[in-house]
C-alpha cells in the first residue's frame, strides 16, 4: 500500500487534481472566479497538467525521457501561474491604499529577484539526486520555484502584518495553501538531498508531498466556497487611520 504506483499512491496523485477541477467549476458557477481569475486559470491548468503527467507515468507507450519532458513543461506553466496568483493576492490586499500598494510591489519585486538569485545559487551548489541531467534538472527547478514561492508568501504576509492590511477570506486562504505546500515540499526535498534516504523513504516523502497538496486543495475549497462567520465586535479605527496617513504621506513623497 505504501509504495509507488499502489492504490494509495494513485489516489493521492489523481484525487487532488479532480477536486481542484471541481473547485474551479464551482468557482465558475458561483461567479467567484471574477474576483480571482488568475486562481481559476491556475486551478484548471495545474490539475489538467498533473493529470497529463500521471497519464504519461502509467502509459507504457510513453518513454522515460518523454515523461520527464512532459513534467518539465507542466512545471514551467504551473510556476508562471503560481506567481501570477501571488501577484493577484497582493494586489487585492493592498489595492485600497495605492501608494502603499506601489511601495509593496517594489518590495515584492526586489524580494523576488533576491530569492531567485539565492535559490539559483543553492540549486547550483546542491547535490543532484540523479545522474540523469533531465531528472536532476527538473528537481532543482522545482526546488527553486518552491523556494521563491515560499519566500514571496512570507514577504506578503509580513508586509500585510506591518501595515495592518485587512485580509479578505479568499486571499488569505489561497496564500495559506501555497505557503503550506511550498514549506512541506522544501522540507521533504531537504531530507531527500541531505539524508540519503532509502527508496522506501523516498516513496513515503513523495506520498507526503501529494497528501499535503490534497490538504491544500481542501483548504482552498474551504476558504473559497464556505462563507465566513460575521464578526459582531466593533472594529478599531486606529489602524485604518494610520494606513490612510501612511498612504497620504507616501503619495506626497512620490509626487515630489
Amino acid at each position: 500500500m505504501l509504495q509507488a504506483h499502489s492504490l494509495l499512491w494513485n489516489y493521492l496523485w489523481v484525487a487532488p487534481n479532480i477536486l481542484l477541477l471541481a473547485l474551479a467549476w464551482l468557482l465558475w458557477k458561483r461567479g467567484i472566479w471574477r474576483q480571482f481569475p488568475s486562481f481559476l486559470v491556475f486551478a484548471v491548468a495545474s490539475s489538467l497538467g498533473d493529470l497529463l503527467v500521471f497519464a504519461a507515468d502509467i502509459l507504457p507507450s510513453v518513454s522515460p525521457p518523454n515523461y520527464w519532458r512532459t513534467s518539465w513543461a507542466v512545471l514551467l506553466v504551473e510556476s508562471i501561474l503560481k506567481f501570477t496568483v501571488l501577484a493577484e493576492v497582493f494586489s487585492r490586499v493592498s489595492s485600497p491604499y495605492p501608494s502603499i500598494s506601489r511601495l509593496g510591489k517594489n518590495i515584492v519585486r526586489g524580494s523576488g529577484a533576491l530569492l531567485v538569485f539565492v535559490a539559483t545559487l543553492v540549486a547550483a551548489l546542491s547535490r543532484g539526486d540523479s545522474t540523469v541531467r533531465l531528472i536532476s534538472g527538473f528537481h532543482q527547478l522545482a526546488q527553486t520555484v518552491f523556494f521563491v514561492e515560499l519566500g514571496l508568501v512570507v514577504v506578503i504576509f509580513l508586509f500585510a502584518a506591518y501595515f495592518t492590511l485587512t485580509w479578505d477570506r479568499y486571499s488569505f486562504g489561497v496564500l495559506l495553501g501555497f505557503g503550506v505546500s511550498a514549506c512541506e515540499y522544501l522540507c521533504a526535498w531537504a531530507i531527500t538531498t541531505n539524508a540519503g534516504p532509502s527508496a522506501q523513504v523516498r516513496t513515503l516523502l513523495g506520498m507526503a508531498n501529494m497528501a499535503t497538496y490534497h490538504l491544500c486543495v481542501l483548504l482552498w475549497g474551504y476558504y473559497l466556497l464556505v462563507p465566513g462567520r460575521v464578526r459582531t465586535k466593533h472594529v478599531v479605527s486606529l489602524p485604518k487611520h494610520n494606513l490612510e496617513v501612511w498612504n497620504r504621506e507616501l503619495e506626497r513623497l512620490l509626487q515630489q
